[in-house]
């Protein structure tokens, strides 16, 4: 009686912390094939936008193993616009671990997951024209395959109006 009453007040924490996490407004991961990022797999990801006067905050998700052997990770990000024929490219780099070594982002077991603001100083993102965006991710380090990389995705949080976001 006393470990369905624990049970039972488990789950409904559970679900009181979920309500509190805010839902996105896209999010996809891909796996990466034997976890080894080849220059070759080059993951895209395709969103919508009809609301132009909303900000968003984009994140590039990467989940790996702590066996990953560098401390950041090198990345090409191809960009295309509706209506647009051919992507911009950008090359970024995003920090996994402190200079001491200690892994950022969250840990589970020997996995870690961090979730990284893509606009310049998190500064939120506004998309000019409504219609299908395009991201694609190339790995960009010296070695190829990359080993340990189990996943990345991108996850995209409408933030506000563009009115709000400038009193904030």
């Amino acid at each position: 009686m006393v470990h369905r009453f624990l049970v039972s007040i488990a789950f409904c924490a559970a679900l009181m912390f979920a309500g509190c996490i805010p839902s996105p407004y896209y999010q996809k991961d891909q796996t990466i094939p034997r976890n080894e990022w080849t220059y070759q797999f080059k993951p895209k990801f395709k969103f919508e936008i009809t609301d132009t006067t909303s900000t968003y905050n984009l994140y590039f998700i990467i989940r790996h193993t702590e066996a990953y052997p560098f401390s950041n990770i090198w990345m090409w990000v191809y960009t295309k616009q509706p209506g647009d024929s051919v992507a911009t490219r950008s090359r970024i780099e995003i920090p996994l671990a402190e200079p001491s070594g200690k892994w950022l982002g969250k840990g589970m077991g020997e996995i870690w997951e961090q979730r990284l603001p893509m606009t310049r100083d998190g500064a939120p993102m506004v998309f000019n024209k409504p219609g299908t965006y395009e991201m694609q991710f190339e790995q960009n380090m010296r070695v190829n395959p990359l080993p340990e990389v189990l996943q990345i995705g991108l996850r995209i949080e409408k933030k506000g109006t563009r009115g709000q976001n400038a009193q904030q």
